[in-house]
């Protein structure tokens, strides 16, 4: 099998397995935490200041999971399985638009929310899909270097919705870390929660 990595350093033998964390467990750790996202931002209990604080941090984790997932899971997931070529070509489609939904929101109270929640949960199921093969097909050791570039690429990836960047290599792994700077700036500036960690602070000064 041949899974598109960027250039390794080669390695000792056939046993060597690299540090890190499986991309295809990142993928669903990720999705559970997208899931327990959406389910808070849309429980009735909320208070109207949690929601938008929610829909914060739900905008930048979908923005960097669907920049990390472009650049690295549906390469692997074509050239491994290829199969899923024609899944993986629909689910680019659908990023693009569940990007555009979610940059058209005006607020936690906007009527579309329930849509952008909605193609969340049809994404993780979908997506589910490409994984569980890629898991048959791939070595550990693939799984893992993958793992550490989709790390790599969250942490330089958007924070905002940009449906209209690229959304395949090599492009999107050009373009896309420039724009998560501004990104960064801005959320830097106007103090935006991005990370679920961010949901358990106290106010700020």
């Amino acid at each position: 099998m041949s899974v598109p990595l960027p250039p390794l350093p080669p390695a000792a033998d056939d046993t060597y397995r690299p540090g890190g964390r499986s991309m295809a467990d990142l993928v669903d750790r990720e999705h559970r935490q997208l899931l327990e996202l959406c389910d808070e931002v849309t429980a009735a209990d909320a208070t109207p200041q949690r929601r938008r604080e929610v829909l914060e941090v739900l905008t930048a984790a979908v923005s960097r999971h669907l920049s990390a997932e472009e650049q690295y899971l549906f390469p692997a997931a074509r050239a491994a399985v290829p199969a899923s070529a024609e899944l993986v070509d629909r689910e680019i489609q659908a990023d693009g638009a569940l990007l555009t939904a979610l940059k058209g929101l005006a607020g936690p109270e906007d009527e579309a929310l329930a849509d952008v929640v909605d193609r969340v949960r049809r994404h993780v199921g979908r997506v589910t899909a490409l994984v569980t093969p890629l898991r048959e097909v791939a070595t550990d050791a693939e799984l893992i270097r993958l793992g550490n570039r989709w790390q790599i690429a969250e942490e330089a990836a958007p924070t905002r919705p940009h449906p209209g960047t690229p959304a395949t290599p090599p492009w999107n792994r050009i373009v896309e870390p420039a724009v998560g700077v501004v990104d960064k700036v801005r959320d830097a500036v106007s103090r935006r929660r991005t990370y679920l960690a961010d949901l358990d602070r106290g106010p700020r000064g």
